[in-house]
């Protein structure tokens, strides 16, 4: 089987925002597959905060990088039949042809082209996001750094994005009492309605500072961050004694000049005087436990406990439009793009 792939090429760094023109769409002529490998078509692509800070790091030439669902149409594996489905981190193209005994165990430290576990009637959507890595990114990174405790109070910045929201319910799961801050009222009422927060905040109409004085008047136990800048600030200004951070991103600040240094507020007077425990993390410290992470979100799901939304854009021609829409904060729960 011959197959034209169709990829998104990185043809310029981004300077500030993304545009256009940092993409060319070209076309490829992929090759019969050989023994032990298979074809994937993409039925789902990802798009996520970490793409806009992690291409820097690659050269010009490369297709952007990224995670998606694809369905595999040929096969000389048995291990990986014609109609299961494949996660892999093959990234802005159509179709892929991978090779299975690639000795690699992990590309970019994530797990390495798996085939998505049984799901029952779930979109096989939800394996780039609750079920993928923002799912594990909200089990792990919250429940491991912020070590919860029943009747703590939680704050989650960036609650309405893909792993924020799934933090909240976690928190909520966990017995806390959950505060989430986002930037729209219908982002808010979501939060509220359907996650179960406690009570939230819209960072566009509201003062954080004062709002958060109002809902956790006896300080904030755990702080998941999302989104860094001034709003982080405040929040670590009303952190409890020996209070727990986990730092995940700091989307605020993504389309600004790397290399120069971000101008905020102190904080070592909040985090000496509080004794606060603040630690970054990336994923991939647990890739060795990523299916206990799905697993164990899936069972919440089927518990009604957890509840997930996906912004789906349709067309492959439309990835990059998903991707600008995203980082200015356009999703309501996980970005998804439709092939």
């Amino acid at each position: 089987m011959m197959v034209t792939c169709k990829k998104y090429v990185l043809v310029k760094h981004f300077e500030g925002e993304p545009k256009p023109s940092d993409f060319v769409i070209v076309e490829e002529q992929l090759p019969a597959i050989k023994n032990n490998e298979i074809l994937a078509e993409a039925e789902y692509l990802s798009v996520d905060p970490y793409m806009r800070l992690h291409v820097d790091s690659f050269p010009t030439g490369i297709t952007m990088i990224g995670i998606q669902v694809g369905k595999i149409i040929e096969s000389k594996s048995s291990k990986y039949p014609v109609g299961k489905r494949v996660v892999g981190n093959f990234g802005w193209r159509t179709h892929t042809v991978i090779n299975i005994e690639d000795e690699k165990k992990y590309s970019m430290g994530l797990p390495h082209n798996y085939i998505l576990p049984e799901i029952g009637d779930l979109p096989a959507s939800v394996g780039l996001g609750v079920l993928g890595m923002p799912g594990n990114t909200a089990y792990f990174g919250f429940l491991d750094i912020c070590q919860p405790k029943a009747g703590e109070t939680l704050v989650v910045s960036g609650a309405a994005g893909a792993i924020g929201s799934l933090v909240g319910q976690i928190g909520k799961i966990k017995g806390l009492t959950v505060i989430g801050i986002a930037g729209s009222d219908d982002k808010c009422q979501w939060l509220k309605n359907e996650c179960g927060f406690d009570h939230t905040i819209n960072y566009k109409t509201q003062n954080v500072d004062v709002e958060l004085k109002k809902l956790a008047p006896d300080g904030v136990d755990c702080y998941f961050d999302n989104v860094g800048g001034d709003i982080s600030t405040t929040v670590m200004y009303q952190m409890k004694l020996f209070g727990r951070v986990s730092v995940c991103g700091h989307i605020s600040s993504y389309n600004t000049d790397i290399n120069a240094k971000p101008k905020t507020t102190i904080l070592q007077p909040a985090i000496i005087s509080s004794q606060l425990k603040i630690e970054g993390f990336i994923i991939t410290r647990w890739a060795d436990k990523w299916q206990e992470g799905i697993a164990q979100n899936l069972k919440w799901i089927q518990e009604g406990k957890l509840k997930y939304r996906e912004t789906v854009t349709h067309g492959f021609e439309n990835m990059f439009n998903a991707f600008a829409g995203m980082l200015k904060g356009e999703n309501t729960g996980k970005a998804i793009v439709k092939v």
